[in-house]
């Protein structure tokens, strides 16, 4: 009986949290509709080039008209960390810092504007091959970590819009 009351009580406490699905409501939810009907501008270079690709992966936009855009700006960095004793550097960091904007297309209006980043290290290797090979996945794999930040936030902000339906 004793448990009884304490799951009814936390459970009562839990729903009184304020906490709700993020993707609440499906696919004709807000966020997900909202998520959907956001374009990525092309972005410059290969970094771009993958971000753009995993965004384009993670929103699902559908050829149809969109209401926003998303413009990114990429910052990326390999800076050389540890050295050895004959002065070559052992240790390399690649940094990915990206500024993003989303644009209410029917008024020009920047409604989202934040900055997402990750960063990886790296071994340098005998191997010049083996080294621009890490160099390659570590962007790869940072590119996937910056969309999803960028994902999350805008669909946060989705969640959180006046006239979304969400609130």
């Amino acid at each position: 009986m004793k448990r009884l009351a304490l799951l009814a009580a936390a459970a009562l406490a839990l729903s009184g949290c304020g906490l709700r699905p993020l993707y609440g409501g499906g696919p004709d939810g807000a966020v997900r509709s909202t998520l959907s009907a956001v374009e990525v501008a092309p972005i410059k270079g290969q970094s771009g080039w993958l971000v753009a690709n995993a965004l384009k992966d993670r929103l699902d936009h559908n050829d149809g008209a969109a209401r926003y855009r998303l413009e990114v700006t990429l910052d990326d960095q390999i800076a050389g960390l540890g050295v050895r004793r004959d002065d070559s550097v052992a240790r390399e960091r690649r940094t990915l810092r990206a500024r993003y904007q989303l644009i209410d297309l029917s008024n020009g209006n920047v409604v989202l504007d934040a900055t997402a980043g990750s960063d990886a290290g790296i071994d340098v290797v005998g191997s010049e091959y083996a080294t621009i090979a890490a160099e390659k996945s570590a962007l790869e794999r940072l590119s996937g970590i910056v969309a999803d930040q960028i994902v999350a936030r805008v669909a946060r902000f989705a969640q959180n819009a006046p006239g979304t339906g969400s609130q």
